[in-house]
């Protein structure tokens, strides 16, 4: 089996460059792709939409796993399938690919094609080759190591969200190319749409009630809790009934789990008190409706730390993910900007005192927004797309 696997990859890759010699390089193309094809969100969403409409002279299509077309249908986005002989035609003509995680190892980056990676949150838990042992499915830690930093020698862009993620980035990515210290394009949306009737539109379309406090519980995934390669699994580790007495009266839990994560969970029993968006198109959107955001290691927090709202922490494991699994670059316990908690009261404690007006105050969230939000302004995109563009006209003259 692995061995037909290697020689499948092998001849992707020659197919991939055979068709890119065929064709000549298109100026005006450029190829977005979100979270591995699965998605229209983040990153390279807010820059397709901005240069959808300031730089219409640009031809945009996006690269998409055909499981998770449905919304690009819906919104009549242009797309074409991943790893289709069109695809890899489109990859191999496209004057830029703008991706927010890594593309797979075997594909060459085609001369004359620049790679803006604009990487998907500011890093708590360590990365690349800042982990020291890897509890991944499919791979060791050298191998994923080499895997990694091979991958970010083809990037010509990374975006950053603030000077502690570029230092963080070009270490644990051992990337000495430009980096664009920006902002996060994907943030824009929390200052540009965040207004009541934009909220009060948001828990129409996702039919929420209008008389409950919301709360957005976004968790990341495990290591070395998996199906398979690609494929994690994830457990509500709190007592949902219990949650359910306490709570349903004033407040409903929308859960958004983590791109990675396979579980269908079967929430029917809490109807009406739990909603699973975990495949809604964009996050984006739940951060602005809900009221309180509850996660974990997750880098969710700092881009809503954004909209001044409280965060809860339910870190149930994580003397296992602190010391065994991940590691964190600062002092989580310490630095939080909210409390952290491990058991079902003590959750259910903490969302009740969120209520309180000095919540943040005592999180000093305040400051953790100087340290890690300041660039965070509602433009960000723009100035991506404004050395972007000037680097791809250059090329064109």
């Amino acid at each position: 089996m692995k061995l037909i696997k290697m020689a499948t990859l092998k001849l992707y890759k020659i197919l991939f460059r055979m068709l890119g010699s065929s064709f000549h390089k298109d100026y005006r193309l450029i190829m977005f792709e979100s979270f591995l094809g699965k998605q229209y969100s983040d990153s390279p969403r807010a820059i397709y939409e901005y240069m959808s409409i300031q730089y219409p002279e640009y031809r945009l299509m996006w690269s998409v796993d055909r499981k998770h077309a449905r919304i690009f249908k819906e919104y009549g986005i242009p797309y074409v399938s991943r790893f289709t002989p069109s695809w890899m035609i489109y990859m191999n003509k496209a004057t830029l690919w703008v991706t927010n995680s890594r593309l797979p190892l075997w594909i060459p980056k085609p001369k004359g094609t620049t790679y803006l990676q604009t990487w998907h949150g500011t890093p708590l838990k360590r990365l690349g080759t800042d982990i020291d042992t890897v509890h991944m499915p499919g791979t060791d830690t050298e191998r994923y190591k080499r895997n990694f930093t091979t991958e970010a020698l083809k990037w010509d862009y990374l975006i950053s969200p603030n000077r502690y993620s570029t230092d963080i980035f070009r270490r644990a990515f051992q990337f000495d190319k430009e980096v664009l210290e920006t902002g996060y394009p994907r943030n824009d949306h929390l200052f540009t749409n965040n207004d009541e009737t934009t909220r009060e539109n948001i828990r129409k379309s996702l039919g929420l009630p209008d008389d409950k406090k919301i709360i957005l519980y976004a968790p990341t995934w495990r290591d070395d809790s998996y199906h398979e390669r690609g494929k994690y699994k994830f457990d509500l580790q709190f007592d949902t009934e219990k949650m359910y007495r306490e709570l349903s009266d004033d407040y409903v839990i929308i859960l958004r789990l983590h791109y990675l994560i396979a579980e269908n969970l079967d929430l029917s029993r809490f109807e009406g008190f739990l909603y699973d968006f975990s495949k809604y198109e964009d996050i984006r959107d739940l951060y602005v409706v809900s009221d309180t955001l509850i996660t974990d290691y997750s880098s969710v927090f700092f881009d809503y730390a954004n909209l001044e709202r409280p965060m809860i922490f339910y870190t149930y494991d994580i003397d296992n993910y602190r010391d065994k699994l991940r590691g964190f670059y600062f002092d989580f316990e310490q630095e939080a900007p909210g409390p952290l908690v491990q058991t079902t009261d003590a959750l259910i404690g903490a969302i009740h005192a969120a209520e309180t007006a000095n919540f943040n105050e005592k999180y000093d969230t305040a400051a953790f927004r100087t340290q890690y939000c300041a660039l965070e302004d509602g433009n960000a995109t723009k100035r991506v797309c404004d050395e972007i563009v000037c680097h791809l006209n250059d090329k064109i003259v």
